[in-house]
């Protein structure tokens, strides 16, 4: 008997779940395949989006955002990717939030941001800071990423 998923096609996923709208995007051969964007909150769209990919695909690699960005979000996106990494013994990966969105000023709290100079993640005041856009890179460089996926919460954790 042929097992199911030899036929599946490999996969890398990079997760960006750290605002709205939730962005996933799946690689083949680092080109990115499909995008799946959704402004559901993660603990709910996550379970829901990767029962699907995991019937459908066979992940290689997980890729998220590890941060800075919403707490709720980031604790969210860690427990569940990692879990899901260590129960299907996916090589999980990560970067700063600031790789998805051209190093732009992320939202903290009230008119804080999270801005990153050299490799120093810190928070600046700004009264009228541009939106911050998260992207997902057309073509995908592993070496880009880490095996460090702790969160980076860039101040203390609530």
């Amino acid at each position: 008997m042929l097992r199911n998923d030899m036929s599946k096609k490999e996969i890398t996923v990079i997760v960006v779940a750290l605002s709205s709208p939730v962005l996933i995007g799946l690689y083949h051969d680092n080109i990115l395949i499909d995008k799946i964007s959704s402004e559901e909150r993660s603990s709910e769209i996550l379970p829901e989006i990767f029962t699907e990919l995991l019937d459908k695909y066979t992940i290689e690699n997980l890729i998220y955002a590890k941060g800075p960005g919403s707490f709720m979000s980031i604790k969210v996106g860690y427990l569940f990717l990692k879990t899901i990494s260590i129960v299907n013994n996916i090589t999980f990966l990560a970067t700063d939030a600031f790789y998805f969105n051209k190093n732009t000023p992320i939202k903290a709290v009230g008119k804080l941001y999270f801005v990153k100079t050299l490799q120093e993640i810190k928070t600046e005041m700004f009264v009228d800071a541009p939106k911050s856009i998260f992207e997902l890179p057309q073509e995908l460089h592993l070496e880009d990423f880490e095996e460090d996926t702790a969160p980076a919460y860039a101040i203390g954790a609530v």
